[in-house]
């Protein structure tokens, strides 16, 4: 039997208060969850700690071109820290140093994925006194492809990427709360009226693989093009551009998740979203994406 304080308003709390309570706790109880599998956030004194770290890039052995494409980007456009490159013997020396910070490509199944499906991640970490890799702090993490796809073209996102973890850890900053909610979710945005969407057309679903397709439910301007083609239209640096960048399994597997990504030059995300696959929901952008930024 409940405890009379319980639900006489004169005597403590109430049913409502108990109600709220316990839903309190059923969140911190699912947030805790996550955690076992996801590396933590960055608490909000790690986050000050990064404006005063020093960033190590670590470059990949045998990758050579991530390495070139990290390099080039980060020369570019990093502009957040002090910066250094440095390989992985380096990395092992340094990650339990927290006067360091990294961008490190990882592997992980993180985002709970169901069939435990490892994913390569780009990802901005604090150095800590962690023994698994996966367990240090993190400000971001950007899936690029399914783990040893060695076919993956990716190079053509790391501006962008490098430019948005400069963004998304001033936003920590400020909506680290929300952030830890919603993931990159929260970011995602509703109207695309005055922007030219690029879309790899290698990369539709089969229900959005066309122009009349799209139409049905996208009423905004778009192009479906091939990867070469949207690389070139971004080197042309055009106005009011954004791009997609797709996350899938190679053609002989259909097993995990796909990602969705739509970004601008500046390195602003406008769209993210990651699902099952499934026969009845295959791999690729779809009209459920259109919906969502229309």
């Amino acid at each position: 039997m409940l405890n009379s304080k319980l639900i006489d308003p004169s005597k403590g709390l109430n049913a409502k208060s108990l109600l709220n309570i316990l839903i309190l706790v059923f969140i911190l109880a699912l947030l805790c969850l996550g955690g076992i599998t996801d590396p933590p956030l960055a608490t909000k004194q790690q986050i000050g700690m990064f404006k005063n770290s020093k960033t190590c890039v670590v470059f990949e052995d045998g990758i050579t071109f991530y390495n070139a494409s990290i390099r080039d980007a980060v020369q570019k456009y990093w502009k957040s820290t002090d910066y250094e490159f440095i390989d992985q013997k380096e990395f092992e020396k340094r990650r339990i140093d927290p006067k360091y910070s990294f961008i490190v490509l990882m592997d992980g199944a993180y985002d709970k994925d169901p069939g435990g499906v490892k994913y390569s991640y780009i990802t901005l970490i604090l150095g800590d006194a962690s023994e698994i890799l996966a367990r240090m702090p993190e400000y971001c993490s950007i899936p690029i492809s399914y783990s040893g796809d060695n076919s993956a073209n990716f190079e053509y996102i790391i501006p962008a990427i490098v430019k948005f973890m400069q963004i998304h850890v001033k936003n920590l900053e400020k909506d680290r709360f929300p952030i830890s909610l919603n993931g990159l979710k929260y970011y995602n945005k509703t109207s695309f009226k005055n922007k030219v969407l690029l879309l790899n057309k290698d990369k539709m679903a089969s229900n959005a693989d066309t122009p009349d397709k799209i139409n049905k439910v996208y009423p905004y301007y778009f192009k479906l093009l091939t990867i070469d083609e949207i690389q070139e239209e971004l080197g042309a640096n055009p106005e009011n551009a954004l791009f997609n960048f797709h996350v899938g399994p190679q053609k002989d597997t259909g097993a995990g998740k796909c990602f969705e990504m739509i970004f601008d030059l500046e390195g602003n995300l406008y769209y993210y979203n990651s699902r099952k696959i499934t026969n009845d929901n295959p791999d690729g952008f779809n009209l459920k994406d259109f919906n969502n930024i229309r």
